[in-house]
Order: structure tokens, then sequence, then C-alpha cells
């Protein structure tokens, strides 16, 4: 089991939503855990000793790809990117969306096939778009999970 004082967080920042940014900002300050934003675009962090921000090459999964290779088991990683979430618990970490649900190996394998699902009737033009904008009951639903995470994070065994 990863310490508090060796867990990361790790936010695939290309499409991160700002507000959900913010949350994880205030979070890794309050508890003094080490945050990285990984993007293939310059993302401003604010100035603090736990929060910084690793720009890589723009192509496919390069961020994603950079996530998995410097993430260590026990680490949170915050994706709404579903493949990127079946590498991170692959790897032993813990992942979670922007909307506040988390992935694991019981319910990975059933986001992956909707996704694929999704992606194949979007390809066909049956469906088009996206999910729905972020609204605040997500946004809050996102903190209480992140706080809840931490917290079980912190108590001692």
């Amino acid at each position: 089991m990863t310490t508090p004082e060796s867990f990361r967080i790790w936010v695939d920042a290309d499409a991160c939503p700002n507000a959900v940014k913010e949350i994880v900002f205030r979070a890794a300050e309050r508890r003094k855990i080490t945050t990285t934003l990984v993007a293939n675009q310059f993302i401003r962090v604010p100035k603090s000793k736990f929060i910084n921000s690793i720009q890589v090459p723009g192509g496919f999964d390069v961020a994603d790809n950079t996530i998995v290779a410097k993430m260590q088991s026990g680490d949170l990683v915050i994706t709404a990117d579903i493949p990127l979430a079946g590498e991170v618990i692959a790897t032993g970490g813990t992942a979670l969306n922007p909307r506040g649900t988390f992935y694991d190996r019981e319910n990975i394998s059933r986001h992956l096939a909707r996704r694929n699902r999704l992606e194949e009737l979007r390809s066909t033009g049956i469906v088009t778009g996206g999910p729905p904008p972020l609204g605040k009951v997500e946004i809050q639903t996102f903190a209480n999970q992140l706080d809840r995470f931490l917290t079980r994070l912190s108590r001692p065994p």
C-alpha cells in the first residue's frame, strides 16, 4: 500500500475542466500532496511546492503514456479517458473521472465496452457529440469523492 508521503495525484490535464483542476489544486495544498498535471499544451498552475505540470509533445496518447510511465501503484489519476483509466488500474493505481466516478477492476470493462460502442455509433453517424457539459452537481460529486478518497488514505491502517 502506498503511504500518504509517497502518494501522488496525476491529472490528465488536456481536457480536464478548470473547475476540477481548482478542486485538485486546493486539495493538494491543503493535504500537502504532490500533484502533477500532464498535457500537450502549456497548463497554468498555481505557484506551489506541491503542484507542477509537465508539457509533453503533441501526439496520440503521449500524455497518457507519460502518466502511466511515471505513476506508481497506489497513485490517483484524474482522467475522463477510459482506456487510460484501464491502464492506471492495471498498474495498481486509482482512476477518478472529473464527474466523480471511480473506475475500478469491477467496472472498468463495462466502461470500456460502453465507450467502444459509443465510438462505433459515432463513426457511423448514428450518435454525434460527446457527454453533456459538466454541471454543478458533477463538480460537487467530484469534490466529495476526492475528499473521501484522500481522507481514507490519510487514516492509519
